[in-house]
């Protein structure tokens, strides 16, 4: 849906960046600046300073205008945006109603290390951050067009798999803060995870499924590239 989002209006809005990837980035920030300023958990509240922080060079290297990011940061701190369907109440639904939430391993995209950290599965989403406490994750993870799996890794017991079975090879699109702070997509073909048991594995498995969407525009843009590879 993001990723359907930003295509839509980069068409809709030529000009504005320098590429599809600079919206949807931009999207998932937003998505974190808002749960920031009006989640009533979070106390100590983001300066506009922060937002331009964590958004530097993602238009293609180079920084989208102030101006730009001054009205978005403005605009949401006035008057938080809402899901249609959500009771008015989302604002604190998204993490503190999550359909699972716990500690699990993952392996790391770039560096093949495994980190703790705390899972939070809400709305299509698997969101991680490195401590319960944090005021925003460190990466989000949409689930859309995503399959799951239990794997087996020398190292670890109990893992599972977040993988794109029409896009192999692929990176899977989602966002992560860097070690600067800084919104960057992530680098991972595939996501690795350890749970703590056999029967905490099976439980996330079984979530994830339930929270997965299909988008059938994936399903006929992946059914076209095989009916072409297939002719060559």
């Amino acid at each position: 849906m993001m990723e359907a989002f930003a295509n839509w209006y980069c068409k809709c809005n030529p000009g504005v960046f320098q590429s599809t990837d600079t919206c949807y980035v931009l999207s998932f920030s937003i998505i974190m600046l808002n749960t920031s300023l009006h989640n009533p958990n979070v106390k100590d509240k983001p300066h506009f300073e922060r937002f331009v922080s964590i958004n530097r060079g993602i238009d293609n290297g180079g920084d989208l205008p102030e101006e730009l990011l001054k009205n978005l940061f403005e605009s949401i701190k006035n008057e938080p945006f809402s899901i249609p369907e959500d009771d008015g109440n989302d604002l604190t639904h998204t993490f503190f109603n999550p359909n699972r939430e716990g500690w699990l391993l993952k392996l790391g995209g770039r560096v093949k290390t495994w980190k703790r950290r705390w899972f939070i599965l809400t709305d299509n989403c698997l969101y991680y951050f490195e401590y319960t406490t944090d005021k925003e994750p460190l990466g989000i993870i949409p689930l859309e067009n995503l399959s799951v799996r239990k794997v087996n890794d020398p190292k670890k017991p109990n893992c599972f798999e977040l993988f794109n079975p029409n896009c192999k090879g692929q990176k899977i699109k989602a966002c992560k803060t860097d070690g600067d702070g800084k919104v960057v997509e992530g680098k991972h073909q595939s996501y690795k995870i350890s749970a703590a048991t056999p029967a905490e594995r099976d439980e996330w498995i079984e979530a994830i499924r339930t929270s997965i969407t299909q988008d059938p525009f994936y399903d006929l843009v992946s059914a076209r590239k095989k009916k072409i590879a297939s002719k060559n």
